[in-house]
């Protein structure tokens, strides 16, 4: 009976660090999406456009700061990143409130939103957690016709950010 016991903890000291390797890195437990205009998430969600998961995770869409993909790196949800997929564009002036819908909220140091890789807007909370719906107003300035806005969520105690793009045309 005692050499049992004495395998059974062997195995457990054994196995244990290996378990503890093979678990996911923890990740920000907070998660958003833009739901109006809306994000390429947000028609997924609505099923506007056919998608995979991400129709069911549009809060989901996190990664490494510093990304420039719609997908924020993460492959589950690559579609994101297809420009093709025919995904809805709405018409929008060159000023425009972007509707966030946060599930889990998280500190926050900024969010920024970019066209064609240049930052038009960035709004600093300084570690602030977001409420659960809220908008910032964007201004394009001299940026017109269509475009694709990526919008940067940046977490501000961990090392990822969320991630959302959406489809305008700029009036």
């Amino acid at each position: 009976m005692r050499s049992l016991k004495k395998r059974v903890a062997v195995v457990a000291a054994t196995v244990a660090p290996m378990v503890v390797l093979a678990l996911p890195a923890p990740q920000a437990n907070a998660h958003g999406w833009i739901t109006s205009p809306p994000s390429r998430q947000q028609q997924c969600k609505a099923g506007t456009v056919s998608c995979g998961q991400i129709q069911w995770e549009p809060q989901s869409v996190e990664g490494p700061k510093g990304l420039t993909s719609c997908h924020g790196g993460n492959s589950r949800f690559a579609e994101l990143n297809d420009d093709s997929k025919g995904w809805a564009v709405t018409t929008i002036n060159r000023t425009q409130s972007f509707n966030w819908q946060i599930t889990a909220n998280h500190r926050t140091s900024t969010w920024q939103y970019f066209v064609g890789g240049q930052k038009v807007a960035e709004f600093n909370d300084g570690g602030a957690q977001p409420p659960s719906q809220f908008s910032h107003t964007v201004n394009f300035g001299n940026i017109s016709g269509r475009q694709k806005v990526l919008a940067v969520w940046n977490v501000y105690d961990t090392a990822n950010a969320f991630y959302a793009c959406i489809d305008v045309n700029i009036r």
